[in-house]
């Protein structure tokens, strides 16, 4: 673990890492294209929710500077089911189409799981098809959920190998929680899984060499119950009156610390990065 005796941890740059992601996946798009394969990634809006529309827009930016293309669907809120699956159908049966993501939340009386389920598992590119986690269950080939997976190369950055270490992840969301404690398992850490029903969380924190914190919750993770020398990974992402914070008390855990990510510019930029990394994956798997 890290060498604590300078009293305040190394920040993991998100956005840094993640820019070496993008850099990763623009030369392997370039490399498919001159084989005749142009990764393509759909994004589908449904509503005019503002903050996912700038997610989904960042999304098709991105895309398009790495050189993969980009096909965006925007449809209005009082979309109905069938007119939204029977374009998730189509997209399934595009070539040129390698991932689809459907932006969620969804509006009102549309299921999110109906339209996940209804995504062809090899286009799934956000991970959350139930063929796909059961893959990472299995500890089989499949694309992996996109924050876990950025989780994953933000601890590797540290230079650590997860083998042997407690970690400890707060929270159990098919999103994060559940998914990132599969990842870790994967790379033989010891894992324990935390929640709002845990009895004593900080003894159970104070015992993890890696910690990742996705509660949901600012503030949930004590910066006092942080191992010194551990790694901090931080995916909380809170709207507080002081601004965008995360779940762990930063100031307090980087005295403490070896490593640990910000909010923001930590794990968020990630999110974007392994999407891309997984429509490439998904463009490589079809052009076998």
């Amino acid at each position: 673990m890290a060498d604590t005796e300078s009293g305040r941890a190394r920040v993991i740059d998100g956005k840094a890492v993640a820019a070496k992601v993008r850099a990763e996946v623009r030369e392997r798009v370039a490399a498919l294209k001159t084989r005749g394969v142009e990764p393509g990634l759909a994004t589908v809006l449904v509503g005019d929710d503002p903050a996912s529309a700038i997610y989904v827009g960042n999304k098709e930016r991105i895309c398009r500077e790495i050189g993969m293309a980009s096909f965006g669907f925007r449809l209005p809120a009082t979309t109905g089911r069938a007119e939204l699956l029977a374009l998730v159908d189509e997209l399934n049966r595009r070539d040129d189409v390698h991932g689809i993501l459907v932006q969620l939340p969804l509006p009102a009386g549309l299921d999110a799981n109906e339209v996940i389920e209804r995504i062809d598992p090899a286009k799934d590119v956000d991970g959350l098809h139930p063929a796909n986690q059961g893959r990472l269950l299995a500890g089989t080939p499949g694309l992996r959920p996109c924050t876990p997976s950025g989780v994953m190369r933000l601890v590797d950055e540290t230079g650590v190998d997860p083998k042997g270490l407690q970690a400890v992840v707060v929270g159990r969301s098919l999103l994060v929680g559940k998914p990132v404690a599969l990842m870790l398992l994967e790379r033989h850490a010891t894992v324990t899984i935390c929640h709002t029903r845990t009895r004593d969380l900080g003894a159970e924190i104070s015992r993890g060499d890696l910690v990742v914190a996705a509660a949901g919750k600012p503030g949930a993770v004590r910066g006092e119950w942080i191992k010194p020398g551990a790694i901090v990974i931080d995916v909380g992402t809170n709207r507080t009156e002081a601004g965008l914070v995360g779940d762990v008390e930063f100031a307090a855990a980087s005295l403490r610390a070896g490593w640990i990510t910000p909010v923001p510019g930590g794990v968020g930029p990630m999110t974007i990065a392994m999407l891309m990394s997984n429509t490439a994956d998904a463009a490589s798997r079809r052009a076998r």
